[in-house]
């Protein structure tokens, strides 16, 4: 179960900015015959589409902060995201699992005020396909 635990903690933290990577421990684990693959996925996309819903939820509450020196964002950042983001538009959070762009992308959604249906929609859409097709190519 502390497999199963570690996994959704790890898939969690790397859809938030932390510099994690879920795919090399759901890799690891799925290439042993010690768990169940339904059950690694279930933690692996849970944690991970959890994480990115804690971006969203960020996203809704913290411009109201954006003016203070702390902020980790410049005003021209979330800017410059959110025209981006009204360029593709909510079919951009299909692509909430690519790294680098889409723990920001989630975040952005949040301050966009995309609705919460149909952002977990989209992003557990590609967030699950992603696990998927690493667990068929192991």
């Amino acid at each position: 179960m502390l497999a199963y635990l570690s996994l959704f903690s790890f898939s969690f933290l790397a859809a938030t900015i932390l510099p994690f990577s879920s795919e090399v421990i759901l890799a690891t684990l799925l290439t042993t015959d010690d768990y169940k693959k339904i059950l690694l996925l279930f933690f692996a996309s849970f944690g991970n589409i959890l994480g990115s819903s804690f971006n969203w939820v960020l996203g809704v509450y913290s411009l109201k902060f954006q003016d203070k020196k702390w902020f980790p964002f410049k005003r021209s950042q979330i800017e410059k995201a959110s025209k981006w983001f009204n360029k593709y538009g909510k079919w951009s959070l299909l692509f909430a699992w690519v790294p680098i762009v889409g723990d920001p992308l989630t975040y952005i959604a949040g301050t966009m005020k995309i609705r919460f249906s149909i952002f977990i929609l989209l992003v557990s859409i590609g967030k699950i396909g992603r696990y998927l097709f690493i667990s068929l190519l192991i």
